[in-house]
């Protein structure tokens, strides 16, 4: 399934990511790279469900995640758009390291241990898409 506007490609093959992981993924790349740039504005939550061929509960899941992250933002009866990057995201960024760092402090582990985990936890989340 091929959404012919955001270029999206959904695989429905056993063994892939849930669709909704794999739409909030590649609209989340793609915001990232600028091929989706701020102010996009993307379909409706049936309109990409019906061209994707998803269930609408599947993309409205997609987009929830995806404004959770500040990678879109909905304007009311407007739709929603690509937000703009940086700001937010680079924003809660900092404050979840900040937090890791704040937690690991407190357990007790030396800079290089919590450097460690925090690289083999992005290494596994990376590496499984």
């Amino acid at each position: 399934m091929t959404s012919t506007n955001l270029k999206i490609t959904i695989d429905g093959s056993a063994g892939s990511a849930a669709p909704y992981e794999q739409l909030r993924a590649q609209i989340a790349d793609r915001a990232r790279t600028g091929k989706l740039p701020a102010g996009f504005k993307l379909p409706t939550v049936r309109g990409l469900a019906e061209e994707l061929g998803l269930a609408a509960n599947t993309v409205a899941k997609a987009y929830r995640a995806l404004e959770a992250d500040a990678v879109i933002e909905t304007r009311g009866r407007n739709g929603t758009f690509i937000a703009a990057a940086g700001d937010a995201v680079s924003r809660e960024a900092a404050s979840a390291a900040q937090a890791y760092a704040d937690r690991v402090h407190r357990l007790g582990l030396t800079q290089a241990e919590a450097l460690a985990a925090a690289t083999d936890a992005l290494r596994a989340r990376y590496a499984a898409g």
